[in-house]
């Protein structure tokens, strides 16, 4: 099994927001008729999928994004988990809207539900999908990552949302280095793979596109 565990705050007043863009992830990818509900559990909202013959655990934490390592390590413990079969989904603000950039260790960079997941796992090494929420232009970081997108932003963050879900499924069916040479690369390079993926020609490109088949703890992920 493969855990997908998308970052975000809960709430109708962090959705759409930047700091929520792993959770629009994990909604996109549970638009899969092959997807079930969502459920609670975990201190979190839990929905199971299978694609291509492989089981995936779809999840959107609840505690809030600083302390999103709560939730992640019930699941770990629970499952017996490997690292290498978990994939956490994030924003980032050093990345220009659009960009992913995915990777299989590494530090936090400042993203405090990265920060916290990798205290409760005591280790970084585990494999993160950041996708990128633009330069905050000078605003105040904690500030700039709870505003919500700007009209002419939309298309390029549904186009990024689109392509993350892709590249998860290309990680659940091929592994981690696929899924980095795949997908590392500016926006334009993406979507001439997507044009490529267009023309299936194996069973993990038939399926990389599962949506056409069908007061509290600070909110801030960032210094």
């Amino acid at each position: 099994m493969k855990v997908v565990v998308g970052l975000g705050n809960p709430g109708s007043k962090f959705s759409g927001t930047r700091h929520n863009i792993g959770f629009e992830v994990i909604d996109y990818l549970a638009k899969s008729p092959l997807a079930g509900s969502f459920r609670a559990k975990f201190e979190s909202q839990i929905a199971d999928s299978t694609e291509g013959g492989q089981q995936l655990l779809l999840v959107k934490p609840e505690t809030f994004m600083n302390l999103s390592g709560q939730a992640v390590k019930q699941i770990k413990e629970f499952y017996k988990l490997e690292l290498t079969d978990l994939m956490i989904i994030c924003d980032d603000i050093a990345l220009p809207i659009g960009k992913l950039r995915i990777k299989a260790k590494g530090s936090h960079g400042g993203q405090n539900g990265l920060r916290n997941i990798e205290a409760h796992l005591g280790t970084n090494g585990f494999n993160r999908l950041r996708i990128g929420v633009g330069d905050t232009g000078g605003i105040d970081a904690a500030a700039y990552v709870l505003s919500r997108f700007k009209s002419g932003e939309r298309q390029q963050v549904e186009d990024a949302v689109s392509d993350a879900a892709r590249a998860v499924l290309v990680w659940a069916a091929e592994g981690i280095d696929v899924c980095m040479n795949r997908f590392n690369g500016d926006p334009q390079t993406t979507k001439k793979v997507k044009k490529a993926e267009d023309q299936p020609s194996s069973k993990t490109d038939k399926k990389l596109e599962p949506g056409e088949s069908k007061a509290r703890p600070n909110a801030t992920g960032n210094e």
